[in-house]
């Protein structure tokens, strides 16, 4: 294990998108085991360090692979694609639209309180989300195309986004 491996081969795993997270969490327990700062507490202040050097970037690699988002972001970087989405923020007017639309609806949603409409957005959005994953599991996994990869992840950035502020409109309606 070099302290300088991908994610995918810090935990054994191949670099794809459709990661076997039971295989990610096995394999994240069996090397957080080897690795947690307790194991170390008698040690020397180099191996403690290093210890906890070695816990943080086993916990960061765990938590990228693990969703599905970050891993194919991250598996777009390993491919020289920076998602960019701080400074790439073009879309299609189309695309546009429809996160027009969603916002609109959970705002009417939110003003009007209508919790049972915002659940029904919020499972709307994670079905669609859901069809988006696929795609774009197609589209690094199988076709490699990562430039149309590149476009749907930040396409499905801001579905997450949406889908945040839908559970923050719950969440505000609840309390």
């Amino acid at each position: 294990m070099d302290f300088n491996d991908d994610h995918y081969a810090l935990f054994g795993l191949p670099r794809i998108f459709r990661l076997d997270t039971s295989a990610l969490d096995r394999r994240y327990r069996e090397i957080a085991a080897q690795v947690h700062p307790d194991r170390f507490a008698q040690a020397g202040d180099a191996e403690r360090r290093l210890s906890l050097q070695w816990a943080t970037r086993v916990n960061e690699a765990y938590q990228t692979l693990k969703k599905p988002l970050s891993r194919a972001q991250y598996l777009l970087l390993l491919a020289g694609h920076d998602v960019g989405a701080e400074n790439n923020t073009a879309m299609t007017p189309e695309f546009l639209m429809e996160q027009m639309e969603w916002r609109e609806a959970v705002a009417e949603a939110r003003l009007a309180r209508e919790q049972g409409e915002l659940e029904q957005l919020h499972h709307r959005v994670k079905q669609c989300m859901s069809s988006r994953y696929e795609q774009l599991a197609g589209l690094l996994d199988d076709q490699h195309d990562d430039l149309l990869a590149t476009d749907r992840v930040r396409r499905l950035m801001f579905l997450e986004k949406l889908l945040f502020d839908i559970d923050d409109a719950i969440a505000a309606l609840e309390a």
